[in-house]
């Protein structure tokens, strides 16, 4: 099952927090890990934040982007493409959506994602009702 994590939920495997199990049955679940490529650099900004903020010491940090780059390396990682681009202006002409949501949102739809998994409720709506199974952290 091709399981997509948008940002604010594949955060929750590498820093444990509120939704960490959950996140981490998905994995567990998923044949296939999906997600878009904005959300490698959204991720390392919300670990450099964690650092910079004392949250992660500098070795926790260079564990979980370890993790983190360990993961996509098996990972399906879905590109900008015209066609992801496409699929975003439409959930955002839809849907009330900050513009990265909506590339997440796009990505899945293009790289036919079973599951969408995100923390975002109104991004979870879009997806919801642009055809995608969604789980909520």
């Amino acid at each position: 099952m091709r399981v997509f994590f948008d940002s604010s939920a594949l955060a929750k495997r590498y820093v444990d927090e509120l939704g960490t199990a959950e996140v981490l049955a998905w994995c567990e679940k998923a044949t296939e890990l999906a997600l878009s490529v904005i959300a490698i650099p959204e991720l390392i900004s919300a670990f450099c934040r964690l650092r910079r903020e004392r949250k992660l010491s500098a070795g926790q940090y260079q564990r979980v982007k370890g993790e983190l780059m360990a993961d996509i390396a098996d990972a399906l990682v879905c590109d900008t493409t015209p066609q992801v681009v496409a699929r975003s202006v439409q959930a955002l002409e839809r849907h009330r959506l900050r513009a990265m949501d909506a590339i997440h949102l796009g990505a899945a739809l293009e790289c036919e994602a079973e599951v969408f998994v995100s923390a975002d409720a109104r991004q979870r709506a879009a997806a919801k009702s642009m055809g995608l199974r969604v789980i909520a952290l």
